[in-house]
């Protein structure tokens, strides 16, 4: 109530502190506005602006109110709401407790009553004992059915009416029966002993000897010892039932409370009627009574529950009441968050149709604009801009209409984006039009009326708020009385169910067990939870795995754009260096021919020059040289040509993985944006949030300054309410102060909370306009996206389907093996049932046999039930067989299932073996690769080797560490596997077919993740490494391909030179470059290598620690599944031992029912005078000992099975806790190596960067040498044209005779100066030759191939220099010339010289950054150090998750306490044994005494029994010992398991805040980026909108001269709606001083309310006192109707004693009826299986007549033509129409034809042929005994009869019809459907069967054509009958037939005819 009463003053407050707080805005914003209207009279143009944001400041302003309005009207009707809802739960709470009340006491007068007639019963009972000394023995007997049924009976009560399982109905019914046959055989005895003691009185104790008397007395003293123990037995007995059957109570209580009104309303109805019938009534509504008190006895034991769930309810109606008040405070946040989320759609709606509106005027304005522009345009043609303007504006609105066909297909996040937009284009235009200002006006004119309106409205709103709240108010005043009420009510009800307390306390119990029930099930919720949060980690690890696999594809991007920056550069030089050597191919040619020349001349001008001879031998030699370079350089050619298709192939390849990189790169480009903005925003919004907690703590300051006044205001409050007087009103006045203070408080919170959301709206408003830009962008990405969601949806599905189907195979396995022990389960009891029920039934045979007559119909009736109840429960089990062949085939299809499934997975193992087997040779042949490459290079060996030593030693340790990991794993299985074995021993065949099965699957599953683990691992070795590998290959191929290229390029092109001597000045010096090159190389490429093995090395440890973390998991789950399993199994087995228990307890119970009957029979035997001993009773009691004995080894096997499962827990607790061991130091090893490992990992990254930037310097230095070669080729170049224009002289003398004289004489000069000069140099470069011969010859290794290659050519060419031998002189010649450039060439070679100097200081450089390697080494190491700091964070995580492991425990120590329960029911179960055992011990010894008298055989079964009942004791001891040291073993391992998961949770989580990290760097680095580009755009957007504003305003300066007038007009207009304002804000005033005055009477109100709550006080006093004497009243009525009733049960079970009987005569009846109902049911088969063979002989004959059909036979047309002239002249016209209806003439045709004789013929005829005649195509059927006899028949007749008997003579012998085969004419209608059209035939003409019913289905014509099935088109043609229709299957049917009569056919006839 006080929740209830805070909200609505909540409400209240609310409502009436927002009217007082909008009015003073209101009005302050109204003096604001008019003061700035006043003060800034003066500028016009800024008063327009002013008032326009005034107008939109009263639109927020009258918006926020409007949205006040509507969340007060929502709070009222949610208030109305919940009190409508509270009024109606205390209804119906008040109902159900008064109900309750009622039953509880009518329960207790039972049961008063009942307690009271046992009492009367037991001291009569006793007077009778003690005056009959003889009969004292019978005391016992009548003690215990006095005092243990009436206890029965008052349990099994509870149970008679309820809505149970079938089972337990069933249960419960047979309880009841047992019991009645108890009562009935206790009344029975207490008759027979009474008879005794009366016989006794009469006899005296003469008779009795002295011993009898001694002996019965020992009798008495023992039976009175075993009463004891029954009832202590029963009372146990009766304690477990009630704990076993409180669990269904519980569950049927509620169906009872609702089924509680219909009971009563019934009992009102039953009462009524017993008031108005008398005793005729009385005797019909037995039944009804029986029923009545039944639900008397349910109501009874259900009061007791309900009082107690009163209490409970009270406490919980309190909680809900404080879970109310804290759930509607949180109700209205979020309903004020979404209305103001309502009020943004809503002013966004406005504003985009204010915008459409806006849109509208401006299209008209731009068309009167255009006609205006087009006039001004032939007027002023100079007005060009204006047109401008105007195009322009067109286009924007065209762009706006765009917009608006967007804006009205989007979303309203897409509105919103683009009403901003459509804003600024809108106020452009509005900017550049002075005529919009004045629409503006107008509209604002407009709106300022509308909103005028609205605030009336509200104002009316506001009054009519006020009034629901009063009436709220009222409301709450009653609702607060009826509290009162109902609260002295349930303190009344409470000190009543204090007496009822103690009882019920035994149910809070049970409620407790089910509270840790559901704990447990949360438990396990909390588990699933668990799991599917390291689900979603595994989620965020593959993003985060993606997101490395982008940036490491972004790196091959890199490197490929470099590869293919070489690539292209090698393939410019390679171009260049062909066309170079095209040229030089060219040169040579033309050379070779002008020197022919020359030494032709030679030879002809001196041939006689000796000196030039040793010269042209060496020219010689140097041509054969040249020409051995030429061949040389045409290989070169060649294979360079080869080179560059590759290159090209190469290249195309590389393009097209650079456009897929790309492609992924935009991809993870568009990605990155996204999450950028994203960001962006999430700053932004984080930085508005820091704005709005500066702002509440200001505002926190000011409650609470507000609080502390309401404090002292609270305190003033409640110091009067102190001084009143009584404790009532006190107590409702600090309550109405509380509700005051709660409601004050609401108020301030809600006011602000509205200038927050004020604040939150105008911010978001910032912010909408800012997220536009981004939304946009956002926009195109999640197109892009919504392709790649699609297939990752597509993927997904296919995945959930998967999933589902293996969901759907698990469930089908569970829902099997549920049905499997549910049937073994009742298999087993249905066998204990057959064994007691055969017992049963012998030893009924047994008393049938030797009992006396007396109790023979009795046992008959026994018998006959019996044999009922084992047919049925043969029935059952035949059923159970056969649902256990089902399962047996099901278990089989499984088997087979799991045979394919393993096949599938050896396949899948195969794959994976030779997949391992590919990737290992793989391996093998890139290590091959690696070693050829890598064995040219020797110097930084031994560095690498000690890292491979060390990197080896860390494999061996991680090999072997898996490697017993997994076999420690192997063998845990095998452990659990043998434990579960040990645990099924004792099960059935069955079972352990059901547990293959789960090991099957188990094994499955594990090969399933071992399947799924090790493709993952191929897949990211095969994709990753075999990548890696294959780039490394192909870029030391790049590599060796150019370092190859430029060797050649560089060495061997300088052979190519015509002179050698230029050769041997460079090779020295090229091959000191070159060597110190390709040193460098070999460096770079070792690092490369190293770097990359250690790579592969690091990837395997990654490798190797995946996989022991995943190891580790398995262990994890594994250890708590089988923790798991252990604690079901121990659950399954306890639970196994309470039914055996029950069972045995059961049986037990049965076989003291069998001993007191033979007790009974020995008694009447002894007295009669027949002491024979039962031999067969003492055999029953051996065979229980034996059982016994069994049932003890039983136990004695038990308990080794569960010795043998906690020696296998120790065991596995024991490799548990050396494996944890064993990981926490892998752990520690494996945090050492991976530390060591990144420090390598990074010097080696870094080392490799270097060896990179090396590599790039040296290409670019091969690029600087290649470039110089080319600039020697150009000055070769030159050289060679300075001698071409020496050359041309000399051809010029040859071939011209003209001038002969002038090259004769100048050609000997010139080469007698230059010989000598040339000779000179020679001398000095054969010395130079000398010195680098040595480097020549290391040339020649290398050139050995090109040599080999070359032999050939150089002897074809040396042939060729024999003959050339005089050209060679002409070339001596030229040598000299070339000796000149040689000169130029030693120049060139001095700065090459030079150059190689600079070339070393590179080489110096290099070595210093090999060093910088050296020190980023050392950095990698620091690197490690990090990571081990990192390691020893997770070492506090693991901490933290022994944290965990302690929750654990507690959660173990709650299933403990189950165990504990489990265990407590054993021992009461065991108690309840061994009472019965003793019982059966005590009777034994009395039959014993009785029969045979030998107490030496008593004595030692007494013995055995006792040591047995010893052994028990011992076992229970021991068992109780074993299940403590489970549980301890369970405790400990919980407690490993949650260790292991608290360090995997740490580990989880500083990955996670790892890749956190990276991202956000990569997106602030993203977003400063963006954030800079987009400061650009709105610099240059600013700008031109600066000058757009500057043309603006000189347009606009004409405009406002314009506009100054009008807005003078428009100040008067505001003035006046100003002067309107302040009347507004006087008449709020006046609602203000009423409001206050509303607030008085409140609180006068107030007042009388409390004034009124004493009168009802007193009142209710009153009214309490009157209900109770009316209740009092009441008591007594229902006593005495309790009286009646006890009265009328008598009468009840006097008649359902004869109902008995007459149900045992009525059950043998029942049985013959059933047999004759079986014989009734097989005669229906038989006759419906002869109405299926009839069917078919009647379509066989349909078929036959259709066939037939229409055919008329010869012979009988014949004889009718014959028979025509034989009879009579008046007989003739009936012959005539036969033929006729034969031939099928018409009715009519033959009435014309015979229209002189119609009377008595065609009477006589129609009745004979039935109305054939009407359409009837076929022959007539028999003829029948006529209706109408004529005088005619005597002639006609008996000719006719005459000639069918001789037509029908029998040709083919007659089928036999049985009785069976004959149906009756309806059935035969009904079967043939031609039968039912016939028969609505002749209904039709009336004239046919109905007219003959004595026609004789025998009788047929002899003729081939008549119908057997009359036709559909006869109208009254057939009798109806079987044979008429059908012939059996017996006739032939592929000829038409005769239906051939009996032989006495003809006789029928005549007597028919004489009739």
């Amino acid at each position: 109530m006080a929740s209830w009463l805070g909200g609505l003053g909540s409400g209240l407050g609310q409502s009436l502190g927002q009217v007082g707080g909008s009015l003073s805005s209101l009005t302050g914003q109204i003096s604001s506005f008019t003061k700035d209207i006043l003060l800034d009279g003066t500028e016009e143009v800024g008063e327009l602006q002013v008032s326009s944001s005034r107008l939109r400041e009263i639109e927020s302003t009258h918006a926020s109110q409007r949205l006040e309005n509507e969340r007060l009207k929502k709070v009222c009707s949610d208030l109305e709401e919940k009190h409508e809802a509270a009024e109606l739960q205390i209804k119906q709470l008040s109902i159900e407790y008064r109900n309750q009340l009622q039953q509880r006491e009518v329960e207790i007068s039972h049961l008063k009553a009942r307690q009271n007639a046992l009492q009367e019963q037991l001291q009569k009972l006793q007077t009778a004992a003690q005056s009959a000394q003889l009969g004292a023995g019978v005391l016992p007997p009548t003690t215990t059915s006095a005092s243990f049924v009436p206890v029965v009976r008052h349990h099994s009560s509870g149970f008679q009416g309820d809505d149970m399982d079938f089972g337990d109905v069933i249960w419960s019914q047979q309880e009841i029966n047992r019991l009645s046959n108890e009562v009935s055989r206790l009344e029975s005895e207490v008759d027979h002993w009474m008879l005794i003691a009366q016989s006794s009185r009469v006899q005296g104790t003469n008779n009795a000897d002295q011993s009898e008397i001694c002996k019965l007395q020992n009798i008495i003293k023992e039976l009175k010892q075993n009463l004891s123990q029954d009832i202590d037995e029963h009372q146990h007995e009766l304690s477990v039932l009630q704990d076993a059957h409180r669990q269904k109570l519980a569950e049927i209580s509620r169906r009872h409370r609702e089924e509680l009104s219909e009971y009563e309303e019934r009992i009102e109805e039953l009462e009524n009627q017993l008031q108005q019938g008398g005793a005729g009534i009385e005797i019909t509504d037995h039944s009804k009574i029986s029923d009545l008190q039944k639900n008397i006895q349910i109501l009874q034991t259900e009061k007791l529950e309900d009082t107690q769930n009163m209490k409970e309810l009270e406490d919980k109606v309190k909680n809900l009441n404080e879970k109310l008040s804290s759930v509607e405070n949180e109700n209205k946040i979020l309903l004020n968050e979404r209305e103001l989320v309502k009020v943004e759609n809503s002013q966004i709606t406005q504003e985009y149709e204010r915008l459409k509106s806006e849109f509208i005027k401006l299209q008209n304005y731009v068309a009167e604009q255009e006609t205006l522009l087009k006039e001004q345009g032939k007027k002023l043609p100079l007005m060009t801009s204006s047109e401008e303007e105007v195009l322009r504006l067109q286009q924007a609105l065209l762009d706006a209409e765009k917009e608006i066909m967007r804006l009205n297909t989007l979303n309203q996040e897409e509105l919103q984006k683009k009403l901003a937009s459509l804003q600024h284009k809108n106020e452009d235009i509005t900017s550049a039009s002075i005529e919009d200002t004045n629409l503006e006006l107008n509209q604002l004119r407009q709106e300022l009326e509308r909103k005028e309106n609205e605030l009336k409205e509200s104002i009316t709103e506001r009054a009519t708020l006020t009034a629901e709240l009063e009436e709220l108010d009222k409301q709450n005043q009653e609702t607060m009385q009826h509290m009162i009420t109902l609260k002295e009510q349930l303190s009344k009800q409470h000190t009543e169910a204090d007496s009822t307390v103690n009882q019920l306390k035994l149910d809070i119990d049970f409620e407790r067990r089910k509270v840790s029930e559901v704990e447990a099930e949360k438990m396990e919720m909390s588990k699933e939870l668990e799991t599917q949060k390291s689900k979603m980690n595994h989620c965020t690890f593959a993003l985060n795995d993606l997101h490395m696999s982008n940036q490491q594809l972004q790196h091959n991007i890199k490197d490929l754009q470099e590869q293919l920056k070489k690539s292209q550069d090698c393939n410019l030089n390679n171009k260049k260096e062909i066309a170079e050597l095209k040229q030089n191919l060219k040169q040579k040619e033309e050379e070779l021919s002008v020197s022919q020349n020359e030494l032709t001349k030679i030879i002809n001008q001196e041939p006689n020059s000796n000196s030039q001879d040793l010269s042209l031998k060496e020219r010689e030699a140097e041509i054969a040289k040249l020409n051995k370079d030429i061949s040389e350089n045409k290989q070169l050619n060649q294979n360079l040509e080869k080179s560059v298709c590759d290159l090209k192939m190469e290249n195309g390849k590389l393009l097209a993985v650079c456009e897929e990189l790309k492609q992924q790169l935009h991809e993870a480009f568009a990605e990155k944006n996204k999450v950028s903005l994203e960001k962006d925003t999430m700053l932004e919004a984080l930085k508005m949030e820091k704005g709005q907690l500066e702002t509440e703590l200001s505002q926190t300051e000011k409650r609470l300054l507000e609080q502390a006044q309401k404090y002292e205001q609270t305190i003033e409050d409640l110091s009067n309410a102190r001084n009143m007087n009584t404790n009532a009103l006190q107590l409702e006045h600090e309550r109405l102060v509380k509700c005051n203070q709660e409601r004050d408080f609401e108020i301030a919170e809600l006011k602000r909370n509205i200038e927050q959301m004020e604040a939150d709206h105008e911010e978001t408003k910032e912010m909408l306009t800012t997220s536009l830009g981004g939304q946009k962008q956002l926009t195109e990405l999640i197109k892009e996206k919504e392709v790649f969601v699609e297939k990752f949806k597509n993927r997904a599905l296919e995945l959930q389907q998967e999933l589902e189907e293996y969901v759907k195979d698990s469930k089908n396995h569970e829902i099997l093996r549920q049905h499997l022990e549910e049937k073994d389960k009742s298999l087993a009891a249905m066998k204990e049932e057959n064994n007691h029920l055969k017992e049963e039934i012998e030893r009924l045979k047994d008393q049938q046999s030797r009992s006396p007559p007396v109790a023979e119909p009795k046992t008959l009736d026994i018998i006959t039930e019996l044999e009922a109840e084992i047919t049925q429960l043969h029935v059952i089990k035949n059923n159970l067989e056969e649902e256990i062949k089902l399962h047996k085939k099901t278990i089989e299809d499984q088997s087979q299932n799991t045979v394919q499934l393993q096949q599938s997975l050896q396949e899948h193992k195969r794959e994976i073996d030779e997949s391992k087997f590919q990737y290992e040779q793989m391996n093998v042949t890139h290590e091959k690769l690696f070693l050829e490459k890598d064995e040219e290079i020797k110097s930084l060996q031994k560095t690498i080797e000690q890292i491979k030593t060390q990197l080896h030693n860390e494999r061996h340790v991680f090999q072997t560490d898996s490697s017993d990991l997994f076999q420690e794993t192997k063998a845990q299985t095998l452990n659990g596997e043998n434990g579960n074995e040990k645990h099924d021993l004792s099960k059935s065949e069955i079972e352990r077919l059901v547990k293959g099965i789960k090991e099957r699957e188990k094994e499955i599953k594990l090969l399933n993740e071992k399947n799924v683990f090790l493709t993952q691992q191929i897949d990211h070795l095969s994709k990753d490494q075999v990548g890696k590998l294959t780039q490394i290959i192909q870029e030391k191929d790049f590599e060796l391909q150019a370092l190859h290229a430029s060797i050649s390029s560089s060495s061997y092109r300088q052979d190519v030179l015509y002179l050698r001597q230029q050769l041997q000045a460079y090779a020295m010096e090229r091959e000191q470059v070159l060597a110190v090159l390709s040193e460098k190389t070999r460096e770079n490429s070792q690092l490369k290598t190293e770097y990359h093995k250690i790579m592969d090395m690091v990837a395997a440890k990654e490798t190797a620690l995946m996989k022991l973390q995943e190891e580790n998991q398995k262990l994890s789950n594994r250890f708590e599944s089988s923790s798991q399993d252990m604690f079901r199994e121990t659950i399954q087995n306890l639970s196994r031992i309470i039914r055996e228990k029950d069972i045995e307890i059961d049986a037990l119970s049965q076989k003291c029912q069998t001993l007191l009957t033979v007790l009974q029979t020995s008694n009447i035997g002894t007295d009669s005078g027949s002491g024979g001993v039962n031999s067969n009773q003492f055999e029953e009691l051996l065979q229980e000992r034996d059982k016994l004995k069994q049932q003890v080894k039983k136990m004695e096997e038990w308990k080794q099975q569960v010795m043998t499962t906690v020696q296998n827990m120790q065991h596995e607790s024991a490799h548990l806790q050396e494996e944890l061991h064993k990981l926490q130091a892998q752990i520690s090893v494996d945090s050492d190596s991976s530390s060591k490992l990144q420090m390598d990992y990074n010097g080696l990254i870094q080392s490799y960067e270097q060896n990179e930037k090396k590599m790039k310097s040296f290409s670019q230095e091969l690029a600087q040498v290649q470039h110089r070669i080319g600039q020697l080729h150009n000055t070769k170049d030159l050289l060679l044209g300075k001698l071409d224009m020496v050359t041309p002289p000399l051809l010029m003398a040859s071939s011209v005779s003209q001038a002969s004289d002038i090259p004769s004489s100048t050609p000997p000069e010139i080469v007698s100066d230059a010989s000598k000069l040339l000779q000179q140099e020679l001398e000095q470069l054969k010395k130079m030759l000398q010195e680098k011969d040595v480097t020549i010859r290391i040339l020649k290794e290398n050139n050995q191939r090109l040599s080999d290659s070359m032999a050939a050519t150089s002897e074809l060419e040396r042939k060729g220099q024999k003959d050339t031998d005089p050209e060679m002189k002409q070339i001596k010649g030229k040598c000299d010339v070339f000796q000149k450039s040689l000169r130029e060439k030693d120049l060139l070679i001095k700065s090459k010289s030079d150059q190689l100097l600079s070339v070393s200081e590179n080489l110096s450089n290099k070595e210093n950054e090999n060093e910088l390697l050296k020190q980023a080494v050392t950095n990698l190491k620091e690197r490690n150090l990090i990571l081990e700091m990192d390691i020893c964070k997770l070492k506090e995580e693991n901490e933290k998750i022994v944290a965990r492991c302690r929750e654990k425990e507690t959660e173990f120590r709650a299933l403990q306490e189950t165990n504990m329960q489990f265990s407590m029911m054993l021992k009461e179960r065991e108690f309840e044994s061994h009472s019965i055992k003793e019982k059966a011990l005590a009777f034994e010894k009395l039959l014993k005494e009785k029969e045979q008298g030998k107490m030496g055989e008593l004595n030692h079964l007494l013995n055995e029994v006792k040591s047995m009942q010893e052994k028990a004791v011992s076992f229970q001891q021991e068992r109780d010992q074993v299940m403590l040291a489970l549980k301890q073993k369970q405790m400990d391992s919980s407690a490993l398991q949650n260790e292991v998961q608290h360090l995997r949770d740490k580990e989880q989580r500083l990955n996670q805040e790892l890749e956190r990290l990276r991202n956000h760097l990569l997106e602030m680095e993203d977003s400063y980026t963006q954030e800079a580009l987009a400061a650009e755009d709105r610099e240059t957007k600013l700008r031109k909108k600066v000058m757009v504003l500057e043309e603006k305003l000189v347009s606009s300066s004409t405009a406002v001269e314009n506009a100054s007038h009008q807005a003078s007009l428009q100040v008067e207009s505001l003035q006046e709606q100003l002067n309107l304002v302040s009347r507004q804000r006087d008449e709020t005033l006046l609602q203000l001083t009423m409001s206050q005055d509303q607030v008085k009477q409140y609180a006068l109100s107030l007042a009388n309310l409390q004034m009124v709550l004493e009168q009802f006080q007193q009142e209710e006093k009153a009214m309490y006192s009157a209900e109770l004497e009316k209740h009092q009243k009441q008591t007594a009525e229902w006593k005495k109707k309790a009286e009646k009733l006890e009265g009328r049960v008598e009468t009840l079970q006097e008649s359902l004693e004869e109902a008995n009987a007459a149900l045992d005569a009525a059950s043998r009846l029942t049985e013959q009826l059933d047999l004759k109902e079986e014989q009734i049911e097989d005669l229906r088969k038989q006759g419906e299986i002869k109405q299926e063979m009839l069917e078919d002989a009647q379509n066989k004959l349909m078929n036959l007549i259709n066939s037939t059909e229409g055919k008329v036979d010869k012979v009988l047309m014949r004889n009718l033509f014959i028979g025509h002239f034989h009879t009579p002249k008046n007989k003739r016209h009936e012959v005539l129409r036969l033929m006729g209806s034969i031939l099928g003439i018409k009715k009519e045709e033959l009435d014309q034809l015979l229209s002189e004789d119609q009377k008595g013929v065609t009477r006589w005829m129609t009745g004979w042929l039935g109305g054939g005649g009407a359409g009837s195509k076929s022959v007539p059927s028999t003829p029948i005994r006529p209706t109408n006899q004529s005088v005619f028949n005597s002639s006609f007749s008996e000719l006719f009869v005459k000639f069918l008997e001789t037509e029908s003579r029998p040709n083919l012998p007659l089928p036999t019809l049985s009785v069976h085969d004959m149906k009756p004419l309806g059935a035969a209608g009904i079967c043939n459907p031609s039968s039912t059209r016939s028969s609505s035939h002749t209904e039709t003409t009336g004239s046919g069967t109905s007219r003959r019913p004595d026609a004789n289905p025998f009788l047929a014509p002899r003729s081939a054509a008549v119908p057997l099935i009359t036709p559909t088109s006869l109208g009254a043609g057939g009798s109806g009958h079987l044979l008429m229709k059908s012939i059996s299957d017996a006739l032939p049917t592929f000829t038409p037939l005769p239906v051939l009569p009996d032989a006495s056919a003809g006789a029928v006839l005549k007597d028919l005819l004489k009739q």
